[in-house]
């Protein structure tokens, strides 16, 4: 390639990189194996205006006993401290005495240390329904969603909330490795975990009695800003693609 291109192609990417980049814009073959490890679209810094999580759990046994918790997180850039809130909630049935749950369930230890997103449902009785749902919304507005109050107890790091009903008893707590929400049913009916820690989602649930109904639930909420690119920053990229040709790319 002849000097005077060389000059022209450094030249136009200098143009467009930020002034404290030192090198030009220098073009590499990615290998088939990292190309394998790309996963979605990228968001510029800063077009994310909201975040939010929403994790529920809930079961009703034979009785029409209800036991459950919901909590929430919301991060916007008025957001001074991230916290969790949690709202415990239990409801009473027909008051009939429920039946003891005999099924057994063996192994699951390693269900933990599964990465990325793991959904378990486990019978061992009749009659029982679970569901485990994971759920992403990706929605774009000029600004962050107002009117959001919080609503609940706070979930302190290192701290739990638990709640007890005719169902049973249900836990949310919080560590430095992640969220965690644990349902305990009365009557050796069963359990539920759902937990978002170390970069996966968990969900899984037991079932050792009859005629249960068992949701759980993790929802992700993200709102980008949906300003277009400036024409000076469009044509930036598109200057550093013509410079490309003149290499061969």
């Amino acid at each position: 390639m002849k000097n005077s291109h060389l000059l022209m192609i450094s030249c136009l990417a200098l143009t467009c990189l930020p002034a404290h980049a030192t090198l030009p814009f220098k073009p590499i073959e990615l290998k088939d194996q990292e190309l394998s490890e790309l996963r979605g679209r990228y968001v510029m810094p800063g077009r994310i205006i909201s975040f939010g999580i929403v994790m529920q759990s809930t079961w009703t046994n034979a009785q029409g006993d209800i036991i459950g918790a919901a909590t929430s997180l919301q991060i916007q850039q008025s957001t001074v401290k991230p916290q969790f809130y949690v709202t415990t909630y239990s409801t009473q049935g027909n008051g009939s005495a429920a039946l003891q749950g005999s099924g057994t369930v063996i192994g699951g230890a390693g269900l933990n240390a599964s990465a990325g997103v793991t959904q378990v449902v486990r019978a061992a009785g009749d009659g029982n329904s679970a569901s485990n749902n994971v759920l992403i919304n990706v929605s774009e507005a000029n600004q962050a969603p107002g009117g959001l109050q919080p609503t609940g107890q706070v979930l302190t790091s290192g701290g739990s909330i638990t709640g007890f009903g005719a169902a049973g008893s249900v836990t949310v707590s919080a560590s430095s490795s992640g969220l965690k929400m644990q349902i305990l049913a009365n009557n050796n009916q069963g359990n539920l975990q759902q937990q978002i820690a170390q970069g996966g989602v968990l969900q899984s649930t037991t079932l050792l009695g009859g005629n249960n109904l068992v949701s759980s639930m993790t929802q992700l909420n993200v709102v980008l800003q949906n300003n277009l690119p400036t024409v000076g920053a469009l044509d930036c990229h598109l200057t550093q693609l013509k410079g490309l040709r003149s290499m061969g790319f």
